[in-house]
C-alpha cells in the first residue's frame, strides 16, 4: 500500500509540475503589428490573412532565430501607441525610421529606402506644381511621414491645396478614383506598386530627404532588437532575400 501511495503521489506531483510549467518557447512568442493596407510590404489579402514582403521576411527571421511570431493588422496612426502599450512587440510593415519616431521607439538597421510622392489618375492634366497651387484636395494616410510633410507644406502658406487624411492609403485611392480628391500622397514603394496595373501616374516627389524603412521595437528592448538585427542581416545575405524581393517586385 505504501509503495502504491508513493507512486501515486509522485505521479500527481509530476502531472502538476508539467501542466503548471509554461511552454519552453512562451517567452519567445512575439506579435508584429502591420498596416492592414500597405502592399507590397504589409497588408491583408482577400482571404483575410496578413501577408506581404515584411510579413514573410519576419517569418523567415523568426524561424532562423528560433522564436514565434504572429501578425496583427491595425490602423497605422495607432500602431506606435499599441507598441508602447505592449499590445504588440514589434512593427515590421514599411515603417520609416524618422527622427521623431526614433525618440519614442528603437529601430533596427535599415533594409529599404523610399521617397514621398504624389499619385494621380492617369488622365490628370495638372502637373505637380499646378496641383499644389490648384486649391484641390490631396489625400494622405493619417500618421504617416507623407501626411506630416503635406501638412507642413500647407502651413507655410506658399501652397494652395487641402489635406484630407484617411485611415489607410486604400481609402484615399477609392476617393481618388471617384474624384473626391485630386491626388494622393504616399511612399514611393506603394506608388510604384499601384501604378503597374492601375490607371495611375506619379506626378512628383515631395522635397524631403529619402527615408529608410526599418523594424521598430519598444525603447530598451535590446534582446528583441538584437535578434531582429541578426536575423535581418542573415536574411539579406541569403538567397531568400532576392527571392522575396522578386516575389513582391521590390527594386
Amino acid at each position: 500500500m505504501c509503495k502504491k501511495l508513493i507512486v501515486l503521489l509522485s505521479f500527481c506531483i509530476l502531472v502538476t509540475f508539467t501542466l503548471g510549467t509554461p511552454p519552453v518557447n512562451a517567452e519567445n512568442a512575439y506579435i508584429n503589428g502591420i498596416d492592414f493596407g500597405f502592399p507590397p510590404f504589409g497588408y491583408v489579402d482577400k482571404a483575410g490573412n496578413p501577408t506581404g514582403f515584411d510579413v514573410e521576411c519576419v517569418n523567415w527571421i523568426a524561424k532562423e532565430m528560433g522564436f514565434k511570431v504572429t501578425h496583427q493588422p491595425m490602423d497605422w496612426d495607432g500602431i506606435i501607441p499599441a507598441l508602447n502599450a505592449k499590445k504588440i512587440d514589434l512593427i515590421a510593415s514599411g515603417m520609416g525610421a524618422t527622427t521623431p519616431r526614433m525618440k519614442i521607439v528603437d529601430f533596427t538597421a535599415p533594409y529599404y529606402q523610399v521617397t514621398q510622392v504624389i499619385l494621380v489618375m492617369g488622365d490628370q492634366k495638372l502637373d505637380y506644381a499646378g496641383l499644389l497651387q490648384s486649391g484641390k484636395k490631396i489625400g494622405t494616410q493619417r500618421g504617416t511621414t507623407n501626411s506630416n510633410l503635406l501638412k507642413a507644406m500647407q502651413a507655410t502658406g506658399k501652397y494652395k491645396f487641402e489635406v484630407i487624411e484617411y485611415d489607410s492609403t486604400d481609402l484615399s485611392l477609392e476617393d481618388l478614383k471617384i474624384g473626391r480628391i485630386s491626388g494622393a500622397g504616399m511612399d514611393s514603394s506603394i506608388a510604384y506598386e499601384l501604378k503597374k496595373n492601375q490607371p495611375y501616374k506619379i506626378i512628383g516627389t515631395i522635397d524631403a530627404p529619402p527615408e529608410n524603412y526599418a523594424y521598430a521595437v519598444r525603447k530598451g528592448d535590446k534582446e528583441l532588437l538584437d535578434m531582429l538585427n541578426t536575423g535581418l542581416k542573415k536574411l539579406m545575405a541569403d538567397p531568400q532575400w532576392n527571392v522575396l524581393k522578386a516575389k513582391y517586385d521590390i527594386p
